[in-house]
């Protein structure tokens, strides 16, 4: 559960959370912007192997299976299955922290909501403040001020 990717303004962003947040924006850095995600996994464990851009890991799976098909591990090739798209966040996340996670979003992949059409995910571990957070920690100190005030 170190790697957690979150969707801002269209784009996907990879967070490495074993970071600390930095100590002016308290913000981590990201490791990965992209707009469209892809994924690379076994298809019948469903063990990630790769994940990040489409050109690098579609790139990625073309020489693997290559390989595996000149060592003559045919079956091992055509198992290597690289999904691509807006995925949903959620899903995606899931697939980097539950192991054989992806086999079971691959079988209703075609009944999955587009990955950017939805609201945004809350993030999650230590360095990450929510909107809802912030907003109310906002609000309450205006409001505090504000009665003073009066």
């Amino acid at each position: 559960m170190d790697l957690q990717y979150q969707l801002k303004a269209g784009s996907y962003y990879l967070y490495d959370l074993r970071e600390a947040p930095s100590a002016v924006t308290g913000e981590r850095r990201f490791k990965l912007k992209t707009d469209i995600v892809a994924i690379a996994f076994d298809r019948l464990t469903g063990h990630v192997h790769q994940h990040g851009s489409p050109a690098r890991i579609q790139s990625w799976a073309a020489h693997t299976r290559r390989r595996l098909r000149a060592a003559g591990r045919l079956d091992v090739a055509n198992d290597l299955v690289v999904v691509s798209g807006p995925l949903p966040v959620d899903e995606l996340n899931k697939c980097l922290w539950i192991a054989g996670y992806c086999r079971r979003m691959f079988s209703r992949l075609a009944s999955l909501p587009h990955g950017k059409l939805q609201r945004a995910a809350e993030p999650r571990g230590p360095g990450f403040a929510s909107a809802s957070s912030r907003a109310s920690s906002r609000t309450h100190s205006q409001s505090s001020s504000w009665r003073r005030a009066a």
